[in-house]
């Protein structure tokens, strides 16, 4: 089991009690040998042991702990006795760690009051021992002490007050690199659920569409018409979901770690030939031999071409051609998904199921999310995305660098 750093602290601190208690009453005893009264060591002694107390008191109780370590001080500046000063008496090492203490925990304003406190001690101390001055001793040499307590004590509290700036600065870099990883889950969990979940739901009930218009059963048709309109309200369902998630854009770096998943090229055609069906159309073809890309540009492609697919058969009214294309150059992969716009462009007076037109990547880009999506996938691969409209129908075109023209 491993140590906390407190209670690692805790024998360093019991060690110090220790160390600083022995040595005060060494001192005590040498100044009872060198005349000094007996009431002046037992009021010396009681201070100290205040100091001692106000150490463990200002750990949880940072202004009592503080007051009551100031009490000690004035006892101790206000003692009597020849050859030495009460307020250089070991355990009074205790009042510049109740500062610290006190100038961590409260606030700034707060700890600016603590250090006026400390410096009226300092300037009492040496008023008391200005009147105690013997005879032959320079006055300077209070005025050079009170400075040198005067900068300890501003030390300690400028030092403290660095050290809780620093570890504020550390709790909100932390709060934000918290922020940063949810929102980056997020974002990644929304865009996976639109890259798959959605394209399958789509893909199902574009099969499904087909299915109806091909049967000569009209109760299996209202059936299956059924079934499309529900697919369709859990998929518009989905889509308010990923709303909630956030925006539409994600960090790249959340992209990098999650795309680590399973996807290639290889998966193009299988992806292509699970959208067909009799009423949709969809081919691949693919022109050029292969060169390497990065992870991140072969992700994009896969992506780009998912999201053409399932753009074309959400939007546009059956029957619909769609064809993809992979073309290899030496220094960049051209992926292009072309629609025919629909039976909605091909029969005067037709009028597209769900996109008013026949305007299925115009429909996306209008009002989805999932193009956003591609274009940051893309433009973080190196390579730029395009949505252009034909004679015919739309046409979504990626170009992504290869690693020869990288």
């Amino acid at each position: 089991m491993t140590a906390t750093p407190r209670q690692d602290a805790r024998p360093a601190t019991v060690m110090a009690h220790v160390v600083l208690a022995v040595s005060t009453v060494l001192a005590l005893a040498g100044n009872r040998y060198y005349g000094a009264a007996g009431w002046q060591i037992l009021a010396a002694a009681g201070a100290a042991v205040l100091l001692h107390g106000t150490a463990v008191v200002s750990r949880r109780r940072p202004w009592p702990g503080y007051a009551t370590a100031a009490l000690g001080m004035l006892v101790l500046a206000t003692i009597s006795s020849p050859s030495w000063s009460a307020i250089l008496l070991p355990s009074a090492l205790w009042f510049p760690v109740t500062l610290w203490r006190l100038t961590g925990l409260v606030p700034v304003r707060s700890s600016v009051v603590a250090l006026a406190v400390a410096v009226l001690g300092i300037v009492v101390t040496e008023l008391v021992a200005w009147g105690r001055l013997p005879p032959g001793i320079p006055g300077w040499t209070l005025l050079v002490e009170g400075g040198l307590l005067t900068l300890v004590v501003g030390g300690v509290w400028g030092a403290a007050l660095l050290a809780r700036r620093r570890r504020e600065a550390g709790r909100r870099a932390e709060s934000g690199r918290l922020a940063a990883a949810v929102a980056d889950e997020r974002a990644s969990i929304r865009r996976d659920l639109h890259d798959v979940i959605a394209h399958t739901v789509t893909v199902m009930v574009a099969r499904i569409e087909a299915a109806a218009v091909t049967t000569t059963d009209p109760a299996t048709r209202r059936e299956l018409g059924d079934i499309a309109e529900a697919g369709r309200d859990a998929h518009q369902g989905l889509r308010a979901m990923l709303a909630t998630l956030g925006p539409a854009t994600t960090a790249s770096r959340a992209g990098a770690r999650r795309d680590q998943v399973p996807i290639s090229l290889d998966a193009v055609a299988d992806l292509v030939a699970a959208a067909a069906s009799p009423l949709h159309a969809v081919t691949f073809a693919e022109v050029g031999p292969r060169r390497p890309l990065s992870l991140s540009a072969e992700v994009a492609a896969f992506r780009t071409v998912q999201e053409g697919v399932t753009n074309a058969l959400r939007h546009l009214e059956p029957p619909v051609e769609v064809t993809v294309q992979l073309r290899w150059g030496p220094a960049e992969l051209e992926v292009e998904v072309r629609d025919d716009g629909g039976s909605a462009l091909r029969a005067p007076g037709g009028s597209a199921l769900r996109a008013p037109g026949g305007s299925a990547l115009g429909a996306a880009g209008g009002r989805g999310t999932g193009l956003l999506g591609v274009g940051e996938r893309v433009r973080a691969a190196g390579g730029t995305l395009s949505v252009t409209q034909g004679d015919d129908g739309w046409v979504l075109r990626a170009l992504l660098p290869t690693k020869e023209g990288a």
